[in-house]
């Protein structure tokens, strides 16, 4: 059936909603790529069409989470909802439920695993049956780790013919800023995990995302101590994203039939630097996050920090997304020759979290709706349905390369 629109962007007027709306018009408004910005409030709507001075052909729709009506009134209308409404545990899940029944495919750049995982237990097979391609963490979490093991897997088996046995995710430059939205996600999750233990457990799973009754791998918890990375010279600490990255790889692995091998690792860490003062780095960061964890899990402590720390609506200033970047360095370690491990980095233009996100979500949207997939309807990570198609369209598009060392 035909759609009015190819792309919905659900939550156009939020921060990062306004980054995917003013990327989606200089990167397709002269294109025959026909999108539409949705929300709750008309004036800040009409607003957004003026500020970033969109065109007449640019439909708005007024649609809530909280109206199921005309969020599915809304959504029936496209062949695929892009969403930046977060928390999606708290906002998102009737955006899912309707996608899935009304066979529209649907991306985001959510990093809620433990929503994640109650909205494939939920809805999965009324995705099968409709063909709605589900694609979750299509921003900073998780392309640059999921797309960057797929693209040094696929180095391996090119090169050499087997599949890397372990793959090492290393952070090495950043620079960005943060976002209310993004803080307020986190909040929402400890809050919930407070009232349901069953959620700290599913987050704590590194195997928490795999399809139900899939064999599990050799990966343990994340790590959160110092340690000294022999293939890096480097001292190595916890990176803050590696819980949501590492479940959604090696989730990848498992719907793609396990390509990677069903004994396949990977890890996810921050490079520091070599000697006393890498390891002091490393041990500080450590520190860090385990305080911050600990700060946000007491209900007390978590309202205090909400009083300082920036709203949902807030970010980085456009300085800060502009003058931002990122580096992630990469090695797929052969199966038994040392000789023949596999080098590569993933590099972004912007700041991670915004100017590079709303990107790489946008070209997700737009390879979704012109039919790039490789699967049919169900949840999906980016490299399962769109491993291919986003090699070649972020280094064109995005500014988010993928090269060999």
């Amino acid at each position: 059936m035909a759609k009015e629109f190819d792309i919905l962007i659900f939550g156009a007027t939020g921060f990062t909603g306004r980054l995917v709306t003013r990327y989606m018009q200089e990167q397709y408004g002269a294109s025959n790529v026909r999108w539409a910005i949705a929300g709750r409030n008309e004036s800040k709507l009409n607003a957004l069409k003026t500020e970033l001075s969109l065109g007449d052909d640019i439909s708005c729709l007024i649609a809530d989470s909280s109206d199921p009506e005309a969020l599915r009134k809304a959504i029936s209308k496209a062949r695929v909802v892009l969403t930046t409404v977060g928390p999606y545990a708290r906002y998102g899940s009737e955006v899912v439920a309707a996608c899935a029944a009304l066979g529209v495919h649907y991306c985001d750049l959510t990093g809620e695993v433990h929503w994640m995982r109650k909205m494939i237990d939920s809805h999965e097979e009324t995705a099968r049956q409709s063909g709605a391609c589900i694609v979750h963490t299509c921003g900073f979490d998780s392309i640059p780790s999921d797309l960057g093991t797929y693209f040094v897997q696929k180095l391996m088996r090119e090169t050499h013919g087997v599949p890397a046995k372990h793959v090492k995710y290393r952070a090495s430059e950043f620079k960005g800023g943060f976002s209310g939205g993004t803080l307020d996600s986190m909040m929402a999750m400890m809050e919930q995990a407070a009232r349901d233990p069953s959620i700290m457990m599913t987050i704590a799973d590194p195997y928490g995302l795999n399809p139900k009754g899939s064999p599990r791998g050799l990966d343990g918890p994340d790590r959160l101590t110092p340690e000294y990375d022999n293939d890096f010279r480097s001292w190595i600490a916890p990176f803050v994203m590696a819980s949501i990255n590492t479940r959604v790889v090696r989730r990848s692995n498992a719907l793609m039939g396990f390509p990677y091998g069903r004994d396949f690792r990977y890890d996810e860490a921050t490079l520091m630097r070599d000697g006393p003062l890498g390891f002091l780095g490393a041990a500080a960061t450590g520190l860090g996050m385990r305080g911050m964890n600990g700060l946000s899990s007491q209900a007390t402590l978590r309202g205090l920090m909400q009083r300082f720390l920036p709203k949902p609506g807030e970010g980085p200033s456009e300085e800060t997304i502009e003058t931002g970047h990122y580096t992630i360095e990469l090695i797929g370690k052969h199966p038994s020759d040392s000789d023949k491990h596999i080098r590569a980095r993933v590099r972004g233009d912007k700041d991670p979290g915004y100017g590079s996100t709303s990107k790489m979500l946008s070209e997700c949207a737009v390879a979704l709706a012109q039919g790039e997939a490789v699967v049919e309807g169900g949840f999906w990570t980016p490299a399962s349905a769109l491993g291919d198609a986003l090699l070649n369209r972020l280094p064109e598009n995005a500014g988010v390369t993928f090269e060999q060392d």
